[in-house]
């Protein structure tokens, strides 16, 4: 297997000129003779070979001299850094592993980083984080999974670079990892197959080190994993996993079975996840640990504007980064700290006033690539200027849809990028080498250059076919849970502005900024609209017009959608939303669901500082209170499985219960706060009862106390505004003492007309409550759920007695209780009287035999109401199944649909029942209601839908 790492001679040979490596290819006939070394590589191979070509011919035909050969030959062109970086690499090959990596990650540490701060200060800016690295893994031995999190650009990988450097250096964890393996996981995205030992072979092979001595103890061994978010293939929970390390298997099986601790699971890990791999990494591990990077501290901003710049100049940049706070803030991302810099930089060379465009990404980035170009080609026509613009443009869109990071040199030839211009962009640090390879210098950069590829392109230009067309982008970006573009998608927002355009069009030609707005929103429009394919995600929306920030394009995008999907799972998105959600003037449902991270009263030393934990919580109740403003004009508002604290159920109450507006201004028709928790004294849910307009109350899976029914029971009876017609208390953890309460409002309430109290520990002791109001004529309730609720045979009776004399009760569901046959018979009593007017009965799961079916075929023949009956899950002998069938044939039987599994059922059943069908019309069906019961309950997952 190819190496991964790229670090050895190759790396050496890498860091030439195009100028030098001649040279060094010229040399090397002189040099061969001085050595007397045999045989002699021809010369053509050498002139034709590439660096990762010369490193291979040396070592295959002067094995064990190559490093020296190479060395001399760095002497030669007066490279002496060369000269003694191979020297030091050299003799790695007798000295162990630990020392390799001290010399191959000083290196990037001091070249490839861009970091700008000496190792004391950069662990000064990282402290808390620091800290708590060295402490997770104790000298117990025992295995760690380790997670470290952030936003893209925060340092992550430098941070674990530097944790590489610092135990190889002997500085951490001395005494637990004898072996530390780094790598880079956007290097095995080419890597169809391999194994774990092949894997560990590339890193050992300079060493003396023999794997089998390094895997016999594997408590001593560390992985350290970064680059997830950029793999193209994904990494989900399966069970073809395996534990054999020398077994060569798919690379995503090898990675799996690593991260599940299927193999080597004594041994720990580090995994840097970033925003797209968190959810879907995460969940995979084993009792993980997490370490949260917050970015560069206001010391450390200003320590590496001194660095990166002369002291005095590092000091004005520094004043004028702190005094617009916008920058300020984008400067905390240690990689757009560097785009600042960078950018700054260029513009003090051209002796132009250092003023950056701050309010987007977008904005940054064309002034970055625009200050980094006219260094190099100021005089250059546009023309020339955006030939050459689109050469990276398009390798970069090339890659973004192949899922490729890492490009070859065939690669570039082919994007039209030739040598003299490879250098230039390695200079510009917008390309970087990755062995004989190339990456973009991050895939953010890669991301961008990407998005404006669909700026530059021209009509008649052919390109890669599988390059996406601008629909197809957005599309991924905006309606795809799981992709690696969402980026890009944003960016593309972000360049088709005015401001944009206005920096771009001078030097590169014209940038279509207006036109592509609106074929923007005509992608979006249709995705707004699309029946039966996945919608807009729309928190990445109100990103990707964060990115825009015209307002007239924002309204306009906004003005689609009157019903609204939004999950809410971070700080930063629920910033997002506070912005949009008000901005939203015709939305009329919000369905939302926010997770319990956002609410937490709990302080973790290890995600955040306290002070920042505390202005956290303040910008939190702040945000949420703007978000709750918007509620009054809604007509339904959904927060399923919410997870509250005090303060913002207090908020909510306010904002439903404002004493300042009459209540016929809330709009509101139908709440749900399915799985809700921490709702305070449960003041909310009363509340709520008490507006006008309200027809629906949802509070499934939300856990109920007596004393809160109680309150909400009260309102039923007494408020004069209550205008609730559906209440749904499924699995609220109801008991029979609930029945009381309910008993008076469905005496008293005149509106209410379906009560769902399903799955909830009502016992027959509840439902005798209840049935001793349903039969008073003055309760109009027409649907009854009890599916669940611990019944017997025993609350029948008086069911029955309900159902003979109560003409208002349509729908009543008693699935998933034990009646037994005693019940049944009871209940197909009361539907063989004339009075009964029931129209559905729900009787599945109700462990009740065969010996029911002729009272079942009585009934289906004597009531003339009945449209649905639910039977589902439930089988019998072919003579009851042949009763039944014989009154579904009746002429008297009014039956519509029947809930059945005809799967369970014989061959000759399935035909005498498909005959039934067929002469009847009759719909049968297993789970016949299901989609009426998720509808109203609200059970379709709020944080697995599309909106």
């Amino acid at each position: 297997m190819e190496e991964t790492t790229g670090y050895g001679l190759n790396l050496c040979l890498q860091m030439l000129s195009n100028a030098e490596f001649l040279r060094f290819k010229s040399l090397y006939k002189e040099v061969q003779e001085q050595f007397k070394l045999k045989p002699m590589i021809p010369w053509t191979t050498i002139e034709k070979s590439s660096r990762k070509d010369m490193e291979t011919l040396l070592h295959t035909h002067y094995p064990g001299l190559a490093w020296a050969f190479a060395a001399r030959l760095f002497d030669c062109i007066n490279r002496q850094d060369l000269f003694r970086m191979t020297e030091k690499l050299m003799r790695g090959k007798q000295r162990p592993y630990r020392e390799i990596m001290k010399t191959i990650f000083n290196y990037i540490w001091t070249k490839e980083n861009n970091i700008y701060l000496k190792s004391s200060d950069f662990k000064v800016s990282i402290k808390r984080q620091y800290s708590a690295l060295k402490e997770v893994f104790d000298d117990q031995l025992k295995p760690v999974t380790l997670v470290v999190l952030g936003e893209s650009g925060i340092g992550k990988s430098t941070f674990l670079r530097r944790a590489m450097l610092d135990w190889a250096s002997g500085d951490l964890w001395n005494n637990r990892f004898h072996y530390v393996f780094f790598f880079s996981l956007i290097s095995l995205n080419n890597t169809t197959e391999l194994s774990l030992a092949q894997l560990l072979l590339s890193k050992l092979s300079e060493s003396s080190e023999a794997l089998d001595d390094v895997l016999s103890n594997p408590r001593r061994i560390l992985f350290i994993l970064e680059g997830f978010d950029y793999l193209n293939f994904d990494l989900e929970l399966q069970t073809d996993l395996c534990s054999d390390w020398k077994k060569s298997m798919p690379t995503q099986i090898v990675l799996r079975s690593l991260l599940q601790k299927v193999m080597l699971p004594e041994s720990s890990l580090i995994l840097e996840l970033g925003p797209q791999s968190e959810p879907k990494i995460y969940p995979l591990l084993r009792y993980p640990r997490k370490i949260i990077l917050g970015g560069l501290l206001d010391s450390a901003i200003r320590l590496y504007c001194l660095l990166f710049f002369e002291v005095n100049e590092g000091v004005q940049v520094f004043n004028y980064i702190a005094a617009n706070e916008p920058l300020f803030c984008i400067c905390k991302n240690p990689h757009l700290c560097w785009v600042v810099c960078s950018t700054i930089k260029w513009k003090c060379a051209r002796r132009e006033e250092a003023i950056l465009p701050f309010d987007t990404d977008s904005a940054l980035y064309a002034s970055f690539i625009l200050s980094s170009f006219r260094s190099k080609y100021d005089k250059c026509l546009p023309k020339e200027n955006r030939a050459r613009l689109k050469t990276l443009c398009t390798l970069a869109v090339e890659g973004m849809w192949k899922r490729v990071f890492v490009f070859n040199s065939e690669d570039l030839r082919r994007n039209g990028i030739c040598e003299s211009e490879l250098t230039v962009w390695l200079q510009m640090n917008f390309l970087n080498t990755r062995g004989d390879c190339f990456v973009f210098y991050s895939p953010t950069l890669q991301w961008y250059f990407g998005a404006l590829f669909y700026f530059l392109r021209e009509g008649k230009e052919k390109h890669n076919p599988i390059i996406g067309s601008l629909p197809q982008l957005l599309s991924e970006s905006y309606a795809h849970s799981e992709t690696q573009l969402f980026m890009p998608g944003m960016f593309v927002l972000g360049i088709a502005t005015e401001n944009v355009a206005a920096m771009l069009n001078p030097h590169f030609g014209l940038i279509p900024s207006k036109a592509m707005r609106q074929e923007i929103f005509k992608c979006f429009r249709s995705l707004s609209q699309g029946e039966g394919r996945e919608k807009l995600i729309l928190l990445r929306l109100f990103d990707g017009l964060l990115e825009n920030q015209d307002e007239r394009f924002e309204t306009q995008v906004l003005d689609l959608f009157e019903e609204m999907t939004v999950h809410i799972g971070s700080h930063n998105e629920l910033s997002t939303a506070t912005i949009y959600l008000p901005k939203s003037k015709k939305l009329k449902k919000l369905h939302m669901h926010i997770e319990h991270r956002i609410f937490s009263d709990v302080y973790k030393p290890e995600d955040s500082d306290l002070e920042d934990f505390i202005q956290g919580k303040i910008r939190v109740n702040n945000e949420w209170r703007e978000i709750c403003s918007i509620f009054q004009n809604l007509k339904v508002l959904d927060l399923d499985s919410c997870n509250f604290n005090e303060t913002a159920i207090q908020n909510l109450c306010l904002s439903i219960s404002d004493p300042k507006m009459p209540l016929n201004a809330f709009k509101l028709e139908s709440m749900s706060c399915s799985f809700m928790t921490n709702f305070g004294d449960g003041a909310l849910f009363p509340t709520l009862l008490r507006l006008p307009h309200l027809k629906s109350l949802n509070l499934y899976g939300t856990r109920l106390s007596s004393d809160v029914v109680g309150k909400m029971c009260s309102v039923l009876l007494t408020c004069p505004t209550c205008r609730v017609e559906e209440l749904l208390l499924s699995h609220c953890c109801l008991t029979f003492i609930a029945c009381g309460h309910l008993y008076e409002a469905l005496l008293c309430n005149k509106f209410l007309s379906l009560l769902d109290l399903g799955s909830n520990f009502l016992e027959d002791a509840g439902v005798n409550i209840l049935c001793e109001a349903l039969k008073k004529p003055v309760c109009t309730l027409q649907e009854l759920w009890l599916t669940g609720c611990s019944l017997t045979s025993a609350c029948c009776e008086r069911i029955s007695a309900v159902l003979s004399c109560q003409k208002n009760l349509k729908t009543l569901k008693l699935g998933n209780n034990n009646i037994q046959d005693t019940g049944v018979q009871q209940l197909c009593k009361a539907l063989r009287n004339p009075e009964c007017k029931l129209q559905c009965l729900g009787l599945d799961m109700c462990e009740f035999t065969t010996s029911s079916c002729a009272d079942l075929a009585m009934a289906l023949t004597k009531c003339q109401t009945l449209t649905s009956l639910n039977l589902d899950w439930m089988t019998f002998d072919p003579d009851g199944l042949e009763l039944l069938c014989e009154a579904l044939n009746h002429k008297g039987c009014t039956l519509k649909v029947l809930g059945l599994d005809k799967s369970a059922f014989s061959k000759e059943s399935q035909m005498l029942l498909a005959a039934v069908q067929k002469k009847t019309k009759l719909n049968i069906l297993h789970y016949p209601w299901i989609k009426e019961e998720r509808k109203k309950r609200g059970v379709c997952l709020v944080w697995n839908s599309k909106n």
